[in-house]
């Protein structure tokens, strides 16, 4: 269990753009000072965020959990090997909330899960780092925004960038006149994502808990083209790739143009590049407009991965006095009116492909975990508390609700909420499986 007597501030200090010797985190770390973690959902990205909590000084990856017997074995190896000591394995979520000694939980689930175990988690007492998007609805956001103040414990949302050191200096620039007032930003994913063609009925594999995966979702049978990716095209369980994906670039937007809830959001786009069981959008765009006299627009290609401005992803913010790009990564580029470059920082941490389907390399994706460990050890705030996260994966979710109806959403500004459009208005929540509905 976490002692909270006083401990050395380490790691990596954030806000000044610096990441401290591995040398001196051994100096700062200690036993006193651990804080024990289990990640939930390890098949992919959930695989990759176990090994970088296991290495963080001062942290105990005690707990494993997920549905897959398969995934859960390969998982606690690897952490055993990595470690030294074994984890304990679960595949239940509300067994492992039970264990006395747990501190704090890493959500890296499929998204319909997301915000119910988040909920559970602060409600047995542990802090939360849930994987974006944060919610599968806006409902759920707001739900967990007021689990957060009634049961007092830490929420952050994996968006990373809000971590990333020169990605804070740029939003400083922004703050600062860099460019003038700004006034719209673009952002952008570009992938080449192949068909998932057409599943079939089949049984469930014998190590996969299919009843306990799908959990607060209404039951769907099983198919053969689903699990372990594919549910990020189906709305039963998956956002499509403006929440995938999109909520970083969208999250960044926002943080630069300083708005928090749209008046007005449009959006376009379809299943164009093939006819599958997909059916979430593989082409969209999303526009917002914001009270201030700003907008933004996102954009996504599945299935195409021709770049902008040279990457896969990234956003470009425009202002009276000129243009600053953030191409994806931990860097960025100022031009002036006449297009000519005035400014270009570049990051000193290591980072990979900005499209990496496993994140932007352990240097750069550590940030974020270490910045949640600290704020458990009380040395600094939060980066991306869920107050935060929730605004931008709203912004994403109004974009989907837009598409499915067919319909422009005039939103009231102080939160969100879609004025006047009953059809729009019922995707603003979803219906769980009996017995799974989420209760504060």
């Amino acid at each position: 269990m976490l002692d909270r007597r006083h401990f050395l501030r380490q790691s990596v200090v954030a806000g000044a753009g610096i990441l401290l010797a591995p040398s001196f985190l051994k100096a700062a770390g200690s036993a006193s000072s651990r804080v024990v973690v289990a990640v939930v959902g390890t098949n992919s990205r959930g695989f990759y965020l176990a090994k970088l909590f296991a290495a963080l000084e001062g942290v105990e990856l005690g707990y494993i959990c997920d549905v897959d017997e398969q995934v859960l074995n390969k998982t606690i190896a690897e952490i055993e090997k990595q470690t030294g000591k074994r984890p304990k394995g679960y595949r239940d979520v509300r067994k492992l909330l039970e264990e006395k000694d747990l501190d704090a939980v890493c959500i890296a689930t499929p998204d319909h899960w997301h915000a119910p175990a988040t909920l559970m988690a602060v409600q047995a007492g542990k802090h939360v780092y849930v994987e974006k998007p944060c919610s599968h609805n806006p409902a759920e956001g707001e739900i967990l925004v007021a689990a957060q103040a009634k049961y007092g414990k830490l929420i952050q949302m994996g968006n990373q960038r809000r971590s990333f050191p020169k990605v804070m200096q740029a939003m400083d620039e922004l703050k600062n006149d860099a460019i003038g007032r700004v006034y719209f930003a673009k952002g952008w994913y570009a992938a080449n994502r192949k068909s998932i063609g057409k599943g079939k009925p089949a049984a469930v594999p014998s190590h996969l808990d299919y009843e306990l995966w799908q959990g607060p979702a209404p039951r769907k049978a099983y198919q053969d083209n689903l699990i372990h990716y594919n549910w990020h095209w189906f709305w039963n369980w998956g956002t499509g790739e403006a929440l995938n994906n999109g909520t970083h670039e969208i999250d960044v937007m926002r943080w630069g143009l300083g708005v928090d809830y749209p008046v007005k959001v449009v959006s376009a786009g379809g299943r164009y590049a093939f006819q599958d069981d997909w059916e979430t959008p593989d082409t969209q765009t999303i526009t917002m407009e914001f009270a201030n006299n700003t907008a933004m627009l996102w954009e996504s290609r599945s299935c195409n991965p021709h770049p902008v401005e040279g990457s896969g992803r990234g956003v470009v913010f425009y202002g009276e006095k000129g243009t600053m790009v953030i191409p994806g990564g931990d860097d960025y580029k100022i031009f002036d009116l006449d297009n000519k470059l005035v400014k270009k920082v570049d990051t000193e941490i290591q980072q990979v492909n900005a499209t990496n389907t496993m994140g932007m390399g352990e240097k750069l994706d550590t940030l974020h975990l270490q910045n949640f460990i600290d704020a458990i050890r009380g040395q600094r705030k939060l980066s991306s508390p869920i107050q935060e996260g929730h605004k931008s994966t709203l912004l994403a979710q109004l974009g989907n609700i837009s598409w499915r109806t067919g319909t422009v959403l005039h939103c009231n500004p102080a939160n969100g909420h879609i004025l006047n459009n009953k059809e729009a208005a019922r995707f603003w929540k979803r219906e769980y499986a009996k017995g799974w509905e989420m209760k504060l």
